[in-house]
Order: C-alpha cells, then structure tokens, then sequence
C-alpha cells in the first residue's frame, strides 16, 4: 500500500536515530541525525500517490484534505508503531504534499536526564508563578515542559491543563490529574485554551507557545492570580525572552508590563542542543535565570541591560549563563573542543 511506503520510511528513520524527517514528493525522505541532513539508499522517490495515501489516512475524520490546501498546512500527532510518537507539519508546496516530521523519545526523559540543575526544580516548587523555557525552534523545548510536568505530576497533587499544538507527549495521571487540549480540535486558539483554562479549576497550565498580545496577557494575569503557569517562547537568550514578552505590548501599556512580569516570573529556561562528542546523540545546553529581588527590580525599572551581568554572576542563586553551561559539557566530555569553540561567545577561551 502506498501508506506504508512514506510509513516505512518514518519508522526507519526513528529507528536509525533521526530527530527529524521530510518527505517530499519526487524525492527520496531526508533525515536529520546529529543535526545533519542525510538519505538512506534502500529508499526510493515519493510518489504524489504515496504523499495522498498517506495524508488522507493521517488526519483526523474531523479535517478535510481541502481545509490543508486552503490554509497550506496542518500540525498533527501521530502514535507510531512499536516506536514512538511523531509530531508532524503537513504542507502543500507547489501544489504536491510534503511533510515535516519530529520524532519525540519514547518515554518522557526526566530532569536530570535532560542535564537541567536543581535550580530548575525550585522554579516549580511554588503554587503559582510563570516559568518559561525559550529557544530556538527544535532546541528540545517541548521536552523540557514534558519532563517539568512529569516531575510535577509525580511530585504533588494537583490539576493540571495543558494547551499544546498538537499534543506531543502523552501524560497519564499519577498524583495530579492532566487534562491535555489540543488547538484545532479541542479548542480553537491558545487564547481560548487560555481563558477558558480559568474556568475549569487548574492549578498548573501548562502552554506550548505564547507569542501574541492575548496570549501574553492572560498568561501573566494567570500567574498573578495564583496559578503556575508553564510556557515556550521563541528567542535568542534569557534577556531576549524577557524582552519579548514586554515588547508584545503597546508602548503606553509596557510599564504594567513590566511590573507584573517582574511579579510573577519565577525564571526562564533558555536553551540549545549541541552535538554529542561521539556524535551519535545531541545534549542540552542551558542557561538559568532565576528571578532574585535585584533582577525584579532591573525588570520593574526596565535596565534590562544589566540582566545578562547578574546571571553571569548568579551561581548562588542558582544561575547558569550559556557560556557556563557550554564549559560543563565540554569538562564532562559531553561535546568536543570543537563544538565548544564553534558555539561559544567571541570572548570565550575553550580548549
């Protein structure tokens, strides 16, 4: 069947170890493993009728083939046989399919796993409070918020509602119950998921993405009223975070911006991943901001500018800088010399 042709392909990529796959028409799938872009020769060149087989038996009863062609993609999950789960991007291109496809790890790694300090841990701790894990797109965010949430859901009692596109990992409930929503066929909209969240007594929310004015908004007033709230955020390092969140309001609303992220934030996670050593894995690289009453105040009185000095200078408090975090896995032999050098600031000295 013709399923099975692009089907095949992505298992034999989850099993050689790809993080991601595309699939194309009139052309053999692409892996990337380590970060790099490979081919199999076993494989051979997709056909429009595999791309259609496929595409029709993947998505959802609720979707029609039509609605992807309007819109150009569709975000979806799929549980793989005997294997993972795969998180997928389907898009038109030219006017045939293709697809992005990111196979997740088998079961959800825990914290210590992942290589996140202690620090990480109290950032959670609390009853309420915004905690955010930024990062480039595929530097390992979703992972992250699946193992905070796994350490939670078997740490304390509590309700927790997840608001993912689409749902990646599946949790079941241990001492909390998790209720997992999907935009697109549970709810509409992040900001929907989000105010409708306040009505259905979380204790945790939990947020794939925020990124718009809305969603910004009820996410800080959640936090600010009680609740713990867990969020992605594209960026490029901890401060850049923060400033993306202040800089998705209009000038004259900034200020309360600025008061009420420096009152609820509890820390950001700002992360990348970097070639193993062996070059047969990726590990995580992290940087740690934690929000002590000094960079509160460098928020409230907008001298973000001095931010990046204090968490270079945080290790009491738990923090971490990226630089930091590069020289441990190289210590650790985790990465090589190289892989330090080539990612490391202008100013740092690795070798």
């Amino acid at each position: 069947m013709a399923i099975d042709i692009v089907m095949n392909c992505i298992l034999g990529g989850a099993r050689t170890g790809a993080s991601d796959i595309h699939i194309m028409v009139d052309s053999p799938p692409v892996y990337r493993i380590n970060g790099q872009l490979v081919t199999r020769a076993e494989d051979t060149l997709i056909t429009e009728p595999d791309m259609m087989a496929f595409v029709n038996t993947i998505l959802p009863q609720s979707v029609r083939v039509g609605e992807v062609i309007q819109t150009g993609q569709r975000d979806l999950a799929i549980s793989l046989p005997d294997t993972n789960r795969a998180r997928l991007n389907v898009y038109t291109r030219r006017g045939s399919w293709a697809a992005a496809v990111r196979i997740l790890p088998r079961e959800i790694p825990n914290l210590e796993v992942l290589g996140l300090p202690i620090a990480v841990k109290q950032m959670v701790a609390g009853p309420g409070g915004l905690l955010l894990v930024s990062g480039s797109s595929g530097s390992g965010k979703s992972t992250t918020l699946a193992s905070l949430l796994d350490f939670i859901n078997h740490e304390r009692p509590c309700h927790i509602i997840t608001l993912e596109d689409p749902v990646e990992y599946v949790h079941s409930n241990a001492r909390a119950i998790v209720n997992q929503r999907e935009i697109g066929r549970d709810v509409s909209t992040f900001a929907q998921g989000l105010r409708a969240a306040l009505r259905q007594d979380p204790d945790i929310i939990m947020v794939g993405e925020i990124r718009g004015l809305e969603e910004v908004s009820i996410a800080l007033t959640a936090a600010e009223t009680g609740h713990l709230v867990l969020a992605s955020v594209h960026s490029g390092s901890a401060v850049q975070t923060l400033e993306r969140i202040i800089d998705v309001f209009p000038p004259h609303q900034q200020q309360q911006a600025r008061n009420l992220t420096a009152h609820t934030l509890n820390g950001i996670i700002h992360q990348k991943l970097f070639p193993s050593r062996e070059g047969s894995a990726r590990v995580l690289g992290a940087e740690i901001l934690v929000m002590t009453a000094a960079i509160r105040n460098m928020v409230r009185t907008n001298k973000n500018h001095l931010i990046q000095s204090a968490l270079q200078t945080g290790a009491a408090y738990g923090m971490v800088s990226m630089k930091t975090s590069i020289q441990r896995l190289l210590d650790q032999n985790k990465i090589s010399a190289q892989t330090a050098f080539q990612v490391a600031e202008p100013t740092s000295n690795y070798g």
